[in-house]
């Protein structure tokens, strides 16, 4: 009954927190089969390391850490290119929102200019829109507060830099 009991935990912390991985799989992968191999490997380095999970700091922490190390140790040796563009030559809204023609611009290229960052930066940046506090942020990255600043500031210029010369 225990392992039932786990199982069924393990399943509705996964379906209550999966955008955390959507967004992981959307950052690493660059079409739609290697999204759900992601996810799957995702699910599966989160089921083996679940029982240790020891609550010492939010579920959702814990699953932002084992996702982005899951993205970065399996897909960075294939050296596949997120945030391409779909069919249409746009790149893909996440959310679905129907921008304007400007808003839309814009979005493209924030998209553009994350995909040229390296795979730490990219998961800074993602942790960061999605409002992470920066104590967060070090607990998932595993960066000092100190060189986690330092590094954000730098990834703002770059991207600064990055979106100023289109």
């Amino acid at each position: 009954m225990k392992h039932l009991d786990l199982h069924t935990t393990f399943i509705s912390l996964v379906k209550e927190h999966e955008r955390i991985i959507f967004k992981v799989c959307y950052l690493y992968a660059d079409n739609d089969a290697d999204r759900q191999d992601l996810y799957q490997e995702i699910v599966i380095q989160v089921w083996k390391g679940y029982q240790k999970f020891r609550g010492d700091s939010k579920f959702s922490t814990w699953l932002y850490q084992v996702a982005i190390n899951t993205a970065m140790t399996g897909f960075r040796k294939e050296k596949r290119s997120p945030l391409t563009r779909g069919p249409d030559g746009k790149v893909p809204d996440v959310a679905d929102v129907n921008f304007g023609e400007q808003e839309t611009e814009q979005l493209e290229q924030l998209y553009s200019a994350i995909n040229q960052l390296n795979d730490i930066e990219k998961a800074l940046v993602m942790l960061y829109l999605d409002g992470k506090s920066y104590e967060e942020m070090e607990n998932i990255m595993g960066i000092t507060n100190g060189a986690l600043r330092v590094k954000m500031t730098r990834i703002k210029e770059k991207l600064r830099q990055l979106t100023k010369s289109k």
